[in-house]
């Protein structure tokens, strides 16, 4: 049998990275991470990112699948949308564990 470095991480050592969310800039708890396909999976994309549930959820309901492929293909890009730029500077007053419905974008029907 082998031996074990005495560096070697045990299971209850290995445990579970923070990840902040890079739309708000909060931790994500591990139960409200999701990923997001900076590219849809229906236009080919395979590039994840992950964010805090209820970002995700605002993405998805001011963006249509077309819009993320072409113009909002990279969290910078996304960024830079009023509309989402308003839903950060509101969110980042929330706590980490806060959730709500998405508000929908006037423009999308």
């Amino acid at each position: 049998m082998a031996r074990r470095s005495k560096f070697e991480a045990t299971e209850w050592e290995k445990k579970q990275v923070e990840e902040i969310c890079p739309l708000c800039g909060r931790d994500i708890p591990e139960d409200q991470r999701e990923a997001h396909h900076l590219i849809p999976k229906s236009k080919g994309g395979k590039v994840t990112e992950h964010l805090h549930r209820i970002c995700h959820q605002q993405i998805h309901a001011l963006f249509k699948d077309s819009e993320l492929a072409k113009t909002y293909s990279t969290v910078a890009a996304i960024l830079e949308n009023p509309e989402m730029q308003t839903y950060v500077e509101w969110v980042k007053t929330k706590p980490v564990g806060f959730m709500a419905e998405p508000k929908r974008s006037n423009r999308r029907s």
